[in-house]
């Protein structure tokens, strides 16, 4: 790749990327599906983001269901951008999230950091995501706060 090729694919990841965070706050599901390859597959490693999540449209199904009535915020910063060939990319992102809820009357939140791998494909000349694992290193939650399936099950019975 010349420098200008490197510096255009840079750029172009850091919109996906962009674009893949603003996708998720909005609950866009339908460009959410866009960014990524239909082969793609997620992987939340930590206890409470529940492991393996699947390809993009079991990825789609399970944060479609688990974000409902949940206000988020993600921001993803400071890229570490290494190219495998000019149609590959491995990224290693810093991330913070801010999630917010009721749980009955009670407002609740989580607020995570970490880091987010992902590997990145030009696939008919765009872009798209085709694997993700995001690593915690810190996750607070407000007292009594219930995360992930578990407050997916809370909210179907009601609380």
């Amino acid at each position: 790749m010349s420098d200008i090729e490197r510096l255009t694919a840079i750029a172009e990841i850091q919109r996906l990327k962009s674009r893949r965070d603003r996708a998720l706050d909005l609950k866009d599901w339908e460009t959410y599906a866009a960014l990524h390859a239909p082969d793609h597959v997620s992987h939340h490693g930590s206890d409470h983001d529940g492991g393996r999540m699947g390809d993009a449209q079991d990825v789609i199904r399970q944060l479609s269901v688990s974000l409902i009535g949940v206000a988020t915020a993600h921001h993803s910063h400071t890229p570490d951008i290494t190219f495998e060939s000019p149609t590959k990319a491995n990224c290693i992102w810093a991330m913070e999230d801010n999630l917010y809820w009721k749980q009955g009357d009670e407002d609740h939140w989580a607020h995570g950091y970490g880091h987010y791998h992902e590997t990145c494909e030009k696939r008919d000349g765009v872009w798209v995501f085709t694997f993700r694992s995001l690593k915690r290193t810190h996750l607070m939650t407000s007292p009594g706060a219930k995360i992930g399936a578990e407050r997916v099950a809370l909210r179907e019975k009601g609380g």
